[in-house]
């Protein structure tokens, strides 16, 4: 496990204004890392992912069995942060058929004829199982926040769209993950930090490798010019709606290898500490599972 002194250089403490050029998105996160060396901390993170992969698989199944909480993990990021991979890697040891992957695109007209939650709890985790929002209802407090052009298509009451509109939008938030987490979800939220810089890398990557071309979208670069913007609506957002019973990760990103360990890791940690047990079996059961046993012996 990744210690906890660290996991909490990511947290973003509830009530607190941050800033995201105050959070590094590379691996040396410490001086003590750094004295270590990148291979040094890149093979620990290693045998930290395998290590929780493991322990993720069998807390799921714990998960399942147990019946009493669902688990939700909110992925948000700006492009070519890596959220694909980070699902892919973290979650390749569960049993899929406990866990479920949404991806949230552009609402359709049914989804605007609602509140800006609704397509979003359409979706949420049953108890037992794993949810993850790739992009989530924190979308409508970011993307449309940036382009508020999008909100004509919400088909709004008539009221000013200012800061008050945005502070609601927050408290709404707050109070469904609030109402959520009363009921027995988990909720575990992951902004992966990118650096600008490391984003033109992977967007040239994408460009120049044939494999690649198809995930590479001209809306990509168009949005990059909002990146200004967009650092600011997150860091009003992390700010605002990072809360005790819903916390925000502010995840390191530049390198996929950290990222993926470090969002393994307080995954596994949370379903680790909720004492998740098998169903116990009645001394009635006990007595026709051994009838059932001797039904078969007798064959």
């Amino acid at each position: 496990m990744i210690r906890k002194d660290i996991i909490e250089l990511f947290r973003v403490p509830p009530g607190k204004k941050i800033r995201l050029r105050d959070y590094n998105p590379g691996w040396a996160q410490t001086k003590e890392m750094k004295e270590l060396g990148k291979d040094d901390i890149k093979e620990r993170a290693r045998i930290i992912l395998e290590k929780n992969l493991e322990d993720l698989a069998e807390a799921q199944e714990r998960l399942w069995a147990d019946d009493r909480y669902a688990v939700l993990v909110v992925l948000q990021a700006l492009d070519a942060a890596g959220k694909d991979g980070t699902i892919k890697h973290v979650m390749s040891g569960v049993n899929p058929q406990g866990c479920q992957v949404f991806s949230f695109k552009k609402p359709t007209a049914e989804e605007l004829d609602h509140n800006f939650l609704w397509r979003y709890m359409r979706c949420l985790p049953e108890r037992g199982r794993i949810g993850i929002f790739n992009r989530s209802y924190y979308e409508d407090v970011l993307v449309v926040k940036v382009h508020p052009e999008l909100l004509t298509a919400q088909k709004l009451p008539p009221g000013k769209q200012g800061k008050a509109f945005w502070e609601a939008r927050y408290e709404d938030i707050n109070a469904f993950e609030r109402h959520l987490v009363r009921n027995g979800t988990i909720i575990l939220k992951f902004f992966l930090n990118v650096s600008k810089k490391e984003q033109k890398r992977r967007f040239l990557e994408r460009l120049e490798t044939p494999e690649k071309h198809w995930k590479f979208s001209a809306s990509d670069l168009a949005e990059r010019g909002f990146w200004d913007q967009y650092s600011a609506a997150y860091e009003e957002a992390l700010s605002a709606t990072s809360t005790d019973w819903a916390p925000w990760h502010i995840v390191p990103a530049d390198h996929k290898w950290a990222t993926r360990a470090i969002v393994a890791d307080i995954l596994t940690t949370a379903m680790l500490g909720l004492d998740l047990r098998y169903p116990e079996v009645t001394e009635a059961q006990h007595q026709a599972l051994e009838q059932a046993r001797q039904q078969l012996e007798r064959e």
